[in-house]
This record gives C-alpha cells, sequence and structure tokens, in this order.
C-alpha cells in the first residue's frame, strides 16, 4: 500500500505524524515539473532576491489578468479564477472578476489604455448576463454547483457595477440597482447577513463582510437617495461590534475563526476603513486603528515585510507560510490610514509589505505565470496551494499604485 494511501486510514495520531514526512514527499515525487522548481525556488528564500520595482511588477500583473481574462476555460469575458501549476487555467470567478473592474478601470486612465477599459467592459457585460432576476449572483466559479444567490460574492460584483456605472454610464445602473437592493432587502436587523451564505465554506456568521457594504457604499455614492448607505453602515456596527479589546475580529474567516486567514482580516479592515471614509463617524477610525495597530505587531521584525498567513486571537502566527493575498490587501490599508492620519508608521510597514510580495512576483518567463501572484509563499503553502490567483493580483496592483502615488507625492 503507497504511504499516502495510509494517512486517511484508523492509524493512531502518533503514527500519522510520523509517517507524515513520507508522504509530503511521495506528493512531491508526482508534482509537474514547474511546481517541483517553484517549491525548491521559495524554499530558497529571498534574501537573494531583488526587488524588480513597482513599475515592472504592476505592468506584469496587469498583463497577467489579461491573461486570465483570455485563457480562462470557459472562455466568457470574466477572469479566470487561476492559474494552477499542477492543473492550468481555471473557470472564470465572478466574485473576484467584480472587483477586478475597478482596477482595470483605474489602470486604464492612468496609462490612457483604452484596451484595459474594454476589457473592464467584457467583464461587465458578462457578469450582467449572469445576474439572477432577483439581484444577486452565485458564489464558486462557474459551472460548480448549487447555483445559488450568496452575499458576499454579490457585495463584490457590486463593486465593478458601482465602477461600470461611474465609468462607462446608466448601461449597468439596472443590475446596479438590482444587487444593492437585494443586499439592502436580505440583511438582518442587527445588520448582519446570514440568508444567502456562500455554500462553499462554514455557515457562521463572517466579521470580514464589511467588504461587502463597502460595495453598498459605492453604490450610495452614486445614488444617495436610497437607503444602500444606511444598510452598509448598520453592517459595519455590527461587525465592528464584534471586536475584541486588543483589536482581533471574532468570526473573521471562511474556515478557521480561530485563526484567520490575513486575506479575510484585510477584508475586514478595508470595509471599515470605507465606512470611516463615508461616514467620518471617529468610531470606524478607532476600530480600523485597533485593527491595524495589531495586524502590524505581527510584521517579521527583522524588517524583511513578511506577515504570518494566518493569526490567533493574541496576534500570533499560527502558520509558517504568508498568504501574499492578505499581505498586500493590509499594506493597502496602511496605506489609506496613512493619507488620513499622516502617520508614517503606516506608509513605512506598508512599503516594507509591498516590497516584500513584489520580490515574489516573476517580471520574466512563461506567460501563465509572469506577473502572477502566488496564492501562498512558499508556493506550497496552505492558501491557493501552487496556484496565481486573479484577486492576489488585483490587490497586488491597486497597493502598489497607491505606494506609486504617496511616494510620488
Amino acid at each position: 500500500m503507497p504511504v499516502q494511501d495510509l494517512l486517511p486510514s484508523m492509524l493512531p495520531r502518533a503514527v500519522k505524524d510520523r509517517l507524515r514526512p513520507l508522504k509530503k514527499l511521495a506528493d512531491f515525487q508526482r508534482l509537474p515539473a514547474a511546481a517541483k522548481a517553484a517549491v525548491r525556488r521559495d524554499r530558497d528564500g529571498l534574501d537573494a532576491v531583488a526587488d524588480p520595482g513597482i513599475d515592472a511588477t504592476v505592468a506584469a500583473a496587469l498583463d497577467w489578468l489579461g491573461q486570465a481574462q483570455d485563457n480562462s476555460a470557459t472562455r466568457d469575458g470574466g477572469v479566470a479564477r487561476h492559474y494552477s501549476l499542477v492543473g492550468g487555467w481555471s473557470a472564470s470567478y465572478p466574485e473576484t472578476t467584480g472587483y477586478i473592474v475597478p482596477t482595470m478601470i483605474e489602470q486604464g486612465r492612468l496609462r490612457n489604455d483604452p484596451a484595459l477599459l474594454e476589457r473592464a467592459r467584457r467583464m461587465l457585460d458578462w457578469l450582467v448576463s449572469i445576474q439572477f432576476p432577483g439581484g444577486g449572483f452565485q458564489g464558486g466559479t462557474i459551472g460548480q454547483e448549487p447555483r445559488v444567490p450568496v452575499t458576499f460574492n454579490t457585495g463584490q460584483i457590486l463593486l465593478g457595477l458601482a465602477a461600470g456605472v461611474a465609468e462607462f454610464g446608466d448601461a449597468y445602473r439596472p443590475a446596479m440597482t438590482r444587487a444593492a437592493d437585494w443586499l439592502a432587502g436580505s440583511q438582518d436587523e442587527d445588520g448582519c447577513w446570514r440568508r444567502f451564505p456562500t455554500p462553499f465554506a462554514s455557515r457562521n456568521d463572517k466579521s470580514y463582510e464589511t467588504h461587502v457594504a463597502w460595495g453598498l457604499l459605492e453604490a450610495a455614492r452614486l445614488d444617495p437617495s436610497r437607503t444602500w448607505g444606511d444598510a452598509a453602515l448598520a453592517q459595519v456596527r455590527w461587525a465592528v461590534g464584534r471586536q475584541q479589546p486588543n483589536g482581533w475580529m471574532a468570526d473573521c474567516c471562511l474556515e478557521e475563526p480561530h485563526q484567520p486567514l490575513t486575506h479575510t482580516l484585510g477584508y475586514a479592515l478595508r470595509g471599515i476603513l470605507e465606512a470611516w471614509r463615508f461616514s467620518r463617524d471617529p468610531a470606524f477610525l478607532e476600530a480600523g486603528t485597533k485593527l491595524a495597530e495589531g495586524l502590524l505587531g505581527c510584521l517579521d521584525e527583522r524588517g524583511t515585510g513578511r506577515l504570518p498567513g494566518r493569526l490567533n486571537a493574541g496576534w500570533k502566527p499560527a502558520v509558517d507560510w504568508v498568504c501574499l493575498t492578505g499581505s498586500v490587501q493590509i499594506a493597502h490599508c496602511w496605506l489609506l490610514l496613512y493619507q488620513d492620519t499622516g502617520d508614517a508608521r503606516w506608509r513605512e510597514a506598508a512599503k516594507r509589505v509591498n516590497g516584500f510580495v513584489r520580490r515574489t512576483v516573476a517580471v520574466g518567463g512563461p506567460a501563465e505565470t509572469r506577473g502572477g501572484v502566488q496564492g501562498s509563499f512558499p508556493v506550497d503553502g496552505d492558501y491557493g496551494t501552487f496556484e496565481y490567483l486573479n484577486w492576489a493580483a488585483k490587490f497586488f496592483i491597486d497597493s502598489n499604485e497607491l505606494e506609486r502615488k504617496l511616494t510620488a507625492r
């Protein structure tokens, strides 16, 4: 019997623990050559790797997102969820295609590049075509079952629809309105969303859905006459009520709320900061600052910019790998705090984190990985294992663009 077939059996835990290194070796030997090479590269570390800089890596990441749109397994105008070193390009992912739209629009304007704006239109047209009649959007990638409306995914797509209305006009307003009305109408009295959870994660309350509230805030900016802003702020107040005195956010992960990903902590922080920027309620700034301070204390003390991929309620590392998506999300939020407060600690911490992630991004090599951002560093970490994720590239571009803007200033 192969070693890997022993672990799922009824063997005692102590025996499984002794066999696990052998299983890991067997798994490694079965990997494609490109995946093996990526593991070896990452295990060598980043000490000898130069930072390619913002210009080169952002340009490469934009090109990679174009590749992800053009090479999606479903060829529908959406953006492939990922490129896997093991399985290749995936199907399109509605949720993240939604919030890639604002990035494409911003970069298209900054670069005076009509092709990027056209990519955003293709994404929007596809999203409108798959919207449920009631206004919601499905969870998961295209083709995943069950196909049901999901709160979180709808909120992320709403960010793209609002950006589409702002940039391209009223063609996308009906879809935006339906999505915003659906979200506001499905909210519980305490502000939390519970009625339409994703079928692809645990069903517990999720404080990181402040990132859904942000979608409603963007729609409210375009139509202040609706109650969307009130609904959004009610959710953020509910989420802030889950915050502990040390800044920790309870119920802030897809599957492991006792040790959430920096990715979902980054979602929560961004939504809280956007509530502050929308309302100017100092309670939101205070809550966002407390959460940001907790994350700041988790940075590698050597100044490398390394941020552990999962953290526990005492702000201690729970894993030895980095969630690169979460890193750049948090760096972006720190830069927003620097903009709002002038506190240089946020800027300097963000620059270290962005620099760390830039050193993991290849600006040469195969098109499938050039400019892509891994789920984890090392690439065989437990988030997006062996995958280059479309939302990682999106958040990487956004954070580095804001760093560039602030540095130029």
